[in-house]
């Protein structure tokens, strides 16, 4: 088995109604199909990959997963799909095999992962958040045009009818030009307590150090990070504001054609050395479009028990408000957005008998596949070009938080947060040994 450094530099140098043609691929497979490999065996990847079986003309080739318990229901489901511990080995192995991955791991994975399989030139679905950093993020986008591949943001949301009929709205003028905007969600990703000081067992299934990966050593305790409370940890997740914010930033990034924040402030609590806090309020402010009202907009987030200001939910008349969603505020009325709904417009006496816009549907991994196989200059609704700037501002949220009540200023084109020397000193981190982003 060759070494992480060896293999790293060597990668350097109804709905699924689209039509199915192979023009696209790079090295096409005996049956025209899209050939893929899953990095992940659970969760979320193997949500993502049973979603693209549906697609006629996409086969499973290869799985990975460091918990080789996750591997009995992917067998199971594809009998003929070979499995590997190690997603280095995978790639190593399987690279004349696959021409797309999907990368459904922890957030932490997301960067080195993603590069890796985009040097070889495979088509990446990345799950959301992007990437753990503001830098991996900007390296996957500056990869995967480098690599000319197809690529794909795991906001599955942002393709279905509800986001899209809300981006409709808002260019359709419904409500007028936005004056402001708040997002808001009931969960909870977040510890205000310290990493325990013990260690347990690493089960004999688990490959620990391959599960930390880039991040540093540390013991295993069971529970605390695997299977799904790496979430709430700063070493490897994103807080709520990272799981949850590219999903629903999606709906006003795009509606508003918003671009890089220009600053972003945090008046919730604190995260501590080791763990993401709850309870979140962040506002960004970004430069003004022919959507907005204003030479500047400010859009508010909040998780949590934190919820927006009781006038602004009051703009509606409801007197039931949803756990998570989206208040545009108009010059000519408001926009409510539930998360995964279908958004209402009010006052509602004045938009009774609004006709809302028709659309066809979309279904968001039939999108990556159609595109793969396509080629072409039609990307994928949440390529990276749009999916990178989108998760920046979300990671700078979280960033943000590090440094309550502070605003910090960024500089989008050098990567840079030009107010606060500490500040931008977490816009990357640090690698351990061996597991350097090449």
């Amino acid at each position: 088995m060759q070494s992480r450094r060896h293999f790293i530099r060597q990668s350097a140098a109804t709905l699924f109604a689209a039509p199915w043609v192979t023009t696209g691929l790079r090295a096409a497979s005996p049956n025209g199909k899209l050939r893929h490999a899953g990095f992940g065996a659970s969760g979320m990847s193997f949500g993502d990959m049973t979603t693209m079986a549906n697609h006629p003309m996409w086969e499973l080739v290869a799985v990975c997963d460091v918990d080789t318990r996750n591997f009995k229901r992917v067998q199971e489901k594809w009998p003929d799909v070979k499995v590997y511990q190690d997603w280095r080995v995978m790639l190593d192995k399987e690279a004349n095999n696959i021409d797309s991955v999907n990368v459904s791991t922890p957030d932490h994975m997301h960067g080195i992962m993603g590069i890796s399989a985009m040097n070889l030139g495979k088509h990446l679905y990345g799950q959301k958040p992007l990437a753990q950093n503001l830098w991996e993020c900007r390296q996957l986008v500056e990869r995967a045009r480098a690599k000319g591949v197809m690529t794909q943001m795991g906001i599955q949301v942002s393709s279905d009818f509800s986001e899209r009929l809300a981006v409709e709205l808002i260019h359709l003028g419904a409500i007028g030009k936005v004056k402001e905007a708040h997002t808001f969600s009931h969960k909870k990703w977040g510890d205000m307590e310290l990493r325990p000081q013990k260690s347990d067992p690493i089960p004999a299934e688990l490959d620990w150090d391959g599960w930390l990966g880039v991040a540093s050593e540390r013991s295993y305790i069971q529970g605390y990070d695997h299977p799904g409370n790496w979430r709430k940890r700063r070493d490897f997740g994103t807080g709520t504001l990272g799981d949850m914010g590219c999903h629903m930033f999606s709906g006003w990034f795009r509606s508003l054609g918003l671009a890089a924040p220009i600053s972003v402030k945090s008046s919730g609590p604190a995260p501590n050395k080791d763990n993401w806090a709850t309870n979140a309020v962040v506002e960004y402010t970004f430069l003004g479009t022919q959507y907005t009202y204003g030479e500047s907009i400010k859009v508010t987030w909040t998780d949590g028990d934190a919820r927006p200001p009781a006038e602004v939910m009051a703009l509606t008349g409801e007197t039931k408000f949803p756990q998570q969603g989206t208040i545009y505020l108009g010059t000519d009325g408001v926009l409510l957005h539930p998360h995964g709904s279908t958004p209402m417009l009010f006052p509602r006496d004045k938009f009774t008998g609004y006709k809302y816009p028709k659309l066809e549907p979309r279904e968001h991994r039939a999108d990556f596949i159609d595109c793969c196989l396509r080629g072409g200059d039609q990307k994928p609704s949440a390529n990276f070009d749009y999916a990178g700037p989108l998760t920046e501002a979300v990671l700078l949220g979280c960033l943000a938080s590090v440094f309550p009540n502070e605003q910090l200023t960024w500089d989008a084109p050098s990567l840079k947060i030009p107010n606060n020397a500490e500040a931008d000193k977490l816009v990357r981190r640090e690698y351990r040994k061996g597991w350097e982003i090449v």
